[in-house]
């Protein structure tokens, strides 16, 4: 595993950590007749993979859903609503999922810097040895 290879996969990583945001984004809000039904959020589970003595690198393990319950209000002319005249609210925190989108982003960023740094390093090299 190369310098490369690393930020590679920290960079997989991230953008499927982007992808559950926007999934989390894009349900906020919805309504539905039923707690079992309304959206919850989703979130990846990584892990720590090391291959030699001090090179590391992450991959996603798995991608639940969070425990958080949805949020039952009571509109009774809603077209969704049961027949108590409630809704369920998806359980996604849009505050909270903003700020992870952001953390996301830099985290990315941050893995091209390193990939930049290295590409320029490497051709820095090649120029010495002519």
């Amino acid at each position: 595993m190369n310098i490369f290879d690393i930020a590679g996969r920290a960079m997989s990583a991230q953008l499927v950590r982007l992808n559950t945001t926007a999934s989390n984004m894009a349900n906020a809000g919805n309504v539905t007749g039923s707690a079992a039904e309304a959206y919850r959020a989703i979130k990846p589970v990584f892990r720590s993979v090391t291959e030699s003595p001090g090179v590391s690198t992450v991959k996603v393990e798995n991608i639940v859903t969070t425990r958080a319950e949805p949020i039952k209000r009571h509109d009774p002319n809603h077209p969704l609503a049961d027949a108590d005249g409630n809704v369920w609210e998806s359980a996604v925190d849009s505050s909270a999922e903003l700020v992870d989108m952001v953390e996301t982003a830099r985290m990315y960023e941050n893995n091209v810097q390193v990939l930049q740094t290295a590409k320029s390093l490497l051709l820095e090299t090649v120029k010495m040895g002519k």
